[in-house]
């Protein structure tokens, strides 16, 4: 099956490598350097394994997004453990759809922390896109839901554990109804539209390819710089116990382009798998936002940013120190 599977993919691989040879002779003979043309090269060619991911992703969140909603809504003890699951699917809106649910108190801060160390945002369709490194997605995914879920559940342990016995039980709401809320590209992450099916891949995709190919541009650049890419590691701090605090810091920021700078500084080799872990387990996207924008409390949200930072590097100094 295996072999069946990476067959597949080196054919789809050769196909497309077919389909862009004349796209890639004009580039060649462009007055540019090479580094450049390599990066859009690179690029060019991710653009329809992207399409596809995104195809995908977006029939399986029109179908099952409010399941998943509801689950997550429900799930009570195993919150920790159904969102971190959820969470993992590389969908545009989860994180999203958590903080909505959090504001709400229908889920718990456990729950909530999972679902953003899990979240994967960008890192999978773009390694995806990339046949030759489809074996990295396992590690990265299995290891985010162990953290997602060992946070999530510990978080509230010691939440429960330290709550002032006259404070009470949580006061869970049963509402039905979750406010509409937007995603990156300005869609429904809640109430997803037929016509989204093809539109929304589209948007995604062009965005993506947008900060893909900036970002290529600037590490070849480097690359170019440096005199290859065994010497990146070197300018990033390799080998550090800085580097996972700063991909972690930097994977705060909600935007969908430093997860994609992150994994393709990963793929490049300039960073170790426990400070790519740290930043993408940090990289909650616009769920972060919404948590600012709709809870009441400026205090609880900065509580939960610090739980979630500090989960993210202690992992990854852990991670990257079992590695080296």
């Amino acid at each position: 099956m295996q072999s069946l599977i990476i067959k597949s993919v080196e054919a789809l691989n050769s196909f497309n490598e077919w389909i862009f040879s004349p796209v890639d002779r004009f580039i060649d003979i462009l007055p540019v350097a090479e580094w450049f043309a390599d990066a859009l090269k690179d690029s060019l060619h991710m653009l329809p394994f992207l399409f596809f991911i995104f195809v995908v992703i977006e029939v399986i969140e029109f179908f099952y997004s409010n399941k998943m909603t509801q689950l997550a809504k429900y799930s009570s003890k195993a919150g920790p453990l159904v969102g971190s699951l959820a969470a993992s699917f590389p969908q545009c809106g989860f994180s999203v759809i958590a903080s909505t649910l959090y504001t709400k108190n229908l889920i718990t801060k456990g729950t909530l922390i999972a679902v953003f160390l899990s979240t994967s945002d960008e890192a999978i369709p773009v390694i995806l896109s990339e046949p030759s490194k489809m074996h990295l997605i396992v590690p990265i995914l299995v290891t985010k839901i162990f953290i997602g879920i060992s946070g999530g559940y510990l978080i509230d342990f010691l939440l429960n554990q330290f709550k002032s016995k006259n404070e009470g039980e949580k006061d869970f709401l049963q509402a039905e109804n979750i406010e509409v809320e937007d995603g990156c590209c300005k869609h429904h992450v809640h109430k997803p539209r037929k016509r989204d099916l093809l539109l929304h891949p589209l948007e995604h995709t062009l965005n993506v390819f947008i900060f893909v190919v900036l970002i290529t541009i600037g590490l070849n650049y480097m690359v170019h710089c440096i005199g290859g890419e065994e010497n990146l590691g070197q300018y990033f701090l390799s080998d550090s116990v800085l580097q996972p605090i700063i991909t972690a810091i930097a994977g705060l920021l909600p935007n969908c382009a430093i997860s994609i700078a992150i994994t393709l500084l990963y793929l490049k080799g300039a960073i170790g798998f426990g400070s790519v872990i740290s930043g993408l387990c940090s990289s909650a996207g616009l769920g972060l936002l919404v948590l600012l924008k709709k809870n009441s409390s400026f205090k609880d949200s900065a509580k939960i940013i610090i739980m979630l930072l500090f989960v993210s590097i202690f992992w990854g100094i852990i991670i990257q120190a079992v590695y080296n």
